[in-house]
């Protein structure tokens, strides 16, 4: 049982009950999945439980997924059991082996791993087909299933609605034999797409619409990635999943509340598989919680796609994405996700929430974890006149400043000054508002790690534009030197010397959607588009950021954190994607 001190959730009281009661203390696990007979002599299970992540290969994981990869896979670690990998590959046409890879690395990226000793459990729906056919046939066999060969539209109508009962197909009381035989024409690829589907036969009278004889199998005449043209059948995600989640001998089967009216048949199944000898007991137990509801983004395959392909954002890693290439591109660490998935907790309430939580978790992980340096995002030229008098024209004052300022053993990062800097625009005002302490005519300032200065004008240009900013340094004042108190300041900025700074191009990335709700009430989600989610800039940064390999993360200083472009950023080519802010600014 658990021993940690992670927050109890219900998930984990229907475990720890579980495990109390030693409700799966027979299973046996012959170190790969089957059937009950390929079970049955083998050793007790070692695991105390299994759960599954079971994503279907036809798209790129999002944030959502996340929550699921977190949990199921916590939850293992937690009870000393094991969490498959599994690829529900039961859809031909939506699926390829590109979503597979990436699906794997994500998981990877994530921090968690389906290896466990020697055992690899990694498993893909298309393994087990062979099995499917047969549980399939057992339920003809047992007056439990039958091929109806009405249209499509027609078994629609006559499936009813929550008003009115469902209508019996005209073909529910043909003979086990004459089902069987036509269940083998599908199987043989004698029938064409949509000419026949085989159905549970269960009540077509039952309240919840899912046990309305649902569809089991239907006919797909397509090549399989895995299995090629071996299969024109395939099975639907209801009748495949619960017998999959068998023959892995998966104890908990957590899944989100939209498959709450599917337990039932999931129950179904699993019963009369069990009690035909099919599938070991006690069949897994499926457990719901609420899905990941997330403001400020749609997680919807749909949608996405719809974004992606009409180019409102630039492909599936593009970092304003929730998909999980997307946020580890804008800067996103592993850690920062799963303290993401830690803090929201599961619960079996619908709810909402606020995209600063996920912002949040990150700023918490980066604030310990990312270096510090400097970067001008807005250049304005800062020229030192009394530099040569004070100085010599060519001199280069050496700086340095902590790589992070609460971790002295990592070391300090050097950089100098010369008389010509680089600043952000924002800094300078020729007409300042109250309460503005930088640069403005007469005041003084410190240049963070280096001088305090004094500002003594600015030139402009035929516009009337700042095109360089002047003053006047002030040598006994360099920052960590006994002087560096004589003269009390307000304001202190952040600058490059223009010697030495290195050009980058920075996207300054914000939420992609502005409403809370994008397309909420049957709206288009285009209309809540935000138009300032991606601005990009030419600036500049330190060298040593500069000189780091993708991916890694800085708090550049008074601007937020960044992290170098993961597919982009390069010797000669720095490239930085804004990850966050240092403060929430949607808050009102």
């Amino acid at each position: 049982m658990s021993t940690d001190a992670a927050p109890a959730n219900f998930l984990r009281h229907i475990i720890d009950n579980d495990l109390a009661q030693g409700t799966y203390a027979t299973r046996r696990w012959a170190g790969s999945p089957g059937d009950a007979s390929h079970h049955a002599q083998a050793n007790p299970d070692p695991a105390k439980i299994r759960t599954r992540f079971p994503p279907e290969p036809n798209g790129h994981l999002h944030i959502g997924h996340a929550k699921s990869i977190c949990l199921n896979f916590g939850l293992a670690q937690r009870y000393q059991g094991v969490c498959h990998l599994r690829l529900d590959d039961t859809n031909p046409e939506r699926e390829n082996e590109d979503y597979v890879r990436g699906i794997l690395e994500a998981v990877r990226w994530l921090g968690f791993d389906w290896q466990r000793g020697e055992q690899n459990h990694l498993y893909r729906a298309s393994d087990y087909f062979a099995f499917m056919y047969q549980a399939a046939c057992y339920l003809i066999e047992q007056g439990l299933a039958y091929v109806d060969e009405q249209s499509p539209e027609a078994m629609r109508q006559n499936r009813g609605d929550f008003s009115r009962p469902g209508v019996d197909s005209p073909y529910r009381q043909r003979s086990v034999a004459e089902n069987l035989a036509r269940f083998a024409a599908m199987r043989a690829g004698e029938l064409p797409d949509a000419a026949a589907v085989l159905r549970a036969r269960i009540d077509m009278a039952s309240p919840n619409l899912n046990m309305r004889d649902p569809a089991l199998y239907r006919i797909k005449h397509a090549a399989h990635h895995q299995t090629g043209n071996a299969w024109c059948i395939y099975p639907m995600y209801t009748f495949a999943h619960p017998i999959e989640d068998a023959l892995e001998c998966i104890t908990h089967s957590i899944c989100t509340l939209e498959f709450e009216d599917q337990r039932p048949f999931y129950d179904w199944l699993l019963g009369h598989l069990t009690q035909g000898g099919l599938i070991q007991s006690p069949p897994p137990g499926q457990h719901e919680f609420a899905r990941l509801n997330l403001s400020h983004v749609v997680t919807s395959k749909r949608k996405l796609a719809q974004l992606v392909h009409e180019g409102h954002v630039q492909g599936w890693d593009d970092p304003r994405l929730p998909t999980l290439a997307g946020l580890r591109r804008r800067g996103y660490s592993a850690a920062a996700i799963r303290l993401f998935a830690e803090r929201i907790g599961v619960s079996k309430a619908d709810s909402w929430i606020d995209h600063d939580v996920l912002e949040g978790a990150l700023r918490d992980t980066l604030e310990a974890e990312a270096e510090r340096a400097m970067a001008v995002l807005d250049p304005l030229p800062l020229r030192l006149t009394n530099w040569e008098e004070v100085f010599g024209a060519d001199h280069i004052e050496p700086c340095s400043a902590p790589v992070h300022p609460q971790q002295p053993e990592r070391g300090q990062r050097a950089f100098g000054m010369g008389a010509t800097l680089w600043i952000d625009r924002e800094d300078f005002a020729l007409q300042p508002p109250k309460g503005f302490f930088r640069l403005y005519q007469g005041n003084m300032v410190r240049l963070k790690y280096g001088f305090v200065v004094r500002c003594t004008g600015a030139q402009l240009n035929a516009q009337g534009e700042v095109t360089e900013v002047h003053a006047e340094v002030l040598p006994e004042t360099k920052s960590g030197t006994a002087g560096a108190s004589a003269v009390k300041v307000k304001g202190v900025i952040t600058w490059l010397s223009q010697h030495d700074a290195v050009p980058a191009t920075v996207r300054l990335y914000d939420r992609l959607f502005h409403a809370e709700q994008p397309g909420s009430g049957g709206g288009d989600m285009l209309l809540d588009l935000n138009p300032g989610s991606l601005h990009t800039t030419q600036g500049y940064v330190e060298p040593n950021a500069a000189q780091a390999a993708p991916e890694t993360r800085f708090q550049f200083e008074r601007h937020g954190y960044f992290v170098a472009d993961q597919l982009e950023h390069g010797a000669g080519n720095a490239v930085f994607n804004r990850a966050v802010s240092l403060k929430d600014t949607w808050k009102k």
